[in-house]
């Protein structure tokens, strides 16, 4: 089994909480990637201005060094574009888990969210936007509409298979 893991998919698909779920499984280290944005990224996704490939780069390869650094991790991290899945994928194995959901699905999740940076209905549009969903033989593929308990079950059965 591989000890590196990138849970991706755009804001409010689950990252966050299956990455944690999915680390205390393994007994690895967790990161959050939103927790990493240097503060302009945030500041601009708080005025629900979205992101540039440029202001995304610096974040991509502390992501990256992170992952490198660590034998047993669990990251968090959008991974919209191929470009920002191979930068976070340089230098070490990790397998991508990609969270898959429709628009409405995310946006009912995300309009019950307090207190996130990630501002409304434009900034998801704009990840929707900007995402080329990972091929099937690159990531892991799992639908969101399931269960918590129904997603980890499918990660962790897709993952005894690779």
């Amino acid at each position: 089994m591989n000890g590196k893991f990138i849970v991706m998919g755009v804001s409010g698909s689950g990252k966050s909480l299956i990455g944690s779920a999915l680390a205390k499984h393994f007994d690895a280290d967790f990161f959050d990637g939103d927790d990493y944005h240097p503060a302009d990224n945030v500041a601009k996704m708080r005025a629900g201005i979205p992101l540039t490939d440029a202001d995304r780069y610096g974040w991509l390869l502390t992501l990256n060094q992170l992952l490198n650094k660590q034998d047993k991790i669990v990251l968090a991290c959008s991974g919209l574009k191929p470009e920002y899945r191979r930068l976070l994928r340089s230098g070490n194995n990790a397998q991508l888990i990609y969270l898959k959901g429709d628009k409405e699905t995310i946006w009912e999740r995300h309009s019950l969210r307090k207190g996130h940076y990630f501002n409304g209905r434009t900034m998801l549009d704009s990840q929707f936007e900007e995402l080329i969903e990972p091929l099937q033989n690159e990531s892991i593929h799992i639908d969101i509409k399931q269960s918590v308990a129904q997603v980890m079950t499918a990660i962790l059965k897709a993952i005894a298979v690779n």
